[in-house]
């Protein structure tokens, strides 16, 4: 190891003890000489990734509590897909009455990270500051954020197409005959929840279908909080319920079994994600498919290139996939109640 330090601190002009700095993503280093390291290692054919001290390359996920399925299930790809690159990946689940998300980038500051995860975060929600998530970026730490919309820092943004996701669900139930569809949707500031508003607005107006905002329920993401909204939905006259996750759509299906109706006789449901459980439920759920291991693939190829070439980890760049209606025995023709 002493001979090739020596190597590439000889090729690219700087000491032994910067080359380690650089290959262990320690800071202290200005971006010239962070640039002239990576260099001269691309140059000598040296990978970066067997220079890593130890062996032992560290890729952090950050992640709100794991009460939502879909979240298990990125995690599941995405530590797959490391491992397989040889990473050891650490998972940290905020909750509300534990470690927060500031909390835990904290604690990450001092660690050996070759590249931070976000699953969701404040940078999802509006009008929230970005300084915490930007000491990474100080650090030349490449990080992805998942499932929220761009924001002004550098990073990879991976996802699924929200507009088009609600627009799937929308026009399948305008193919069912339903005109007083219901949007049960989650809080107002939360960016994948207003791309989703947006396009239902963008539907509604070119299918001339009259959308009243009471037939609009915000509301945190959660089966009761989504039974909650959705019993105001229905009885206001909601034939349909467009739902923004499956935690939602199954509080719609506990409200509509508390109010005596059924699905899909009385009220059709839509959720989204295409949670593991929910083709296994009663009546099966009608949802818009995220694809988890496109998204997961598609982020762990660009965190590798970040890593090989730092001037990518410096830039924005967005990743949207196309999600995929799954239709199942929650939705059906529309009839009167």
């Amino acid at each position: 190891m002493a001979t090739r330090l020596a190597d590439i601190a000889a090729k690219a002009g700087v000491s032994q003890a910067t080359v380690s700095r650089v290959i262990n993503a320690k800071p202290g280093v200005s971006d010239d000489s962070r640039d002239n390291v990576l260099e001269a290692i691309t140059s000598l054919g040296m990978p970066l990734e067997r220079l890593q001290r130890n062996g032992t390359r560290l890729v952090a996920i950050i992640t709100p509590d794991l009460s939502n399925p879909i979240f298990p299930e990125y995690i599941t790809s995405l530590t797959t897909l490391l491992a397989q690159r040889g990473f050891l990946v650490i998972v940290c689940t905020y909750t509300p009455s534990g470690t927060s998300e500031d909390g835990y980038l904290a604690m990450l500051q001092n660690q050996p990270l070759s590249a931070a995860i976000f699953l969701a975060g404040k940078y999802d929600t509006k009008d929230t500051g970005l300084s915490t998530y930007r000491s990474l970026s100080e650090r030349n730490i490449p990080s992805a954020f998942l499932n929220g919309a761009a924001r002004d820092m550098n990073g990879l943004y991976a996802g699924t197409d929200d507009k088009t996701a609600m627009t799937m669900a929308l026009r399948h139930l305008r193919d069912l005959g339903h005109r007083n569809i219901g949007l049960l949707l989650g809080d107002k500031n939360h960016y994948p929840t207003i791309l989703k508003y947006q396009a239902a607005q963008q539907f509604f107006l070119d299918e001339h279908i009259l959308h009243n905002e009471e037939m609009t329920a915000w509301t945190t993401y959660g089966v009761e909080s989504g039974q909650m909204a959705a019993r105001a939905l229905i009885e206001r006259g909601a034939t349909a319920i467009a739902c923004a996750s499956d935690q939602l759509a199954l509080g719609a299906v506990k409200a509509t079994s508390s109010l005596g109706l059924s699905i899909p006789k009385d009220i059709s449901v839509t959720g989204y994600d295409d949670s593991p459980a929910m083709r296994y439920m009663s009546p099966s759920l009608t949802t818009v498919r995220q694809p988890v291991d496109k998204i997961c693939q598609s982020t762990v190829n660009g965190l590798m290139a970040m890593m090989d070439n730092k001037k990518l980890a410096n830039r924005r760049d967005v990743l949207l996939f196309e999600p995929e209606l799954i239709v199942r025995e929650s939705t059906g023709r529309c009839s009167s109640r």
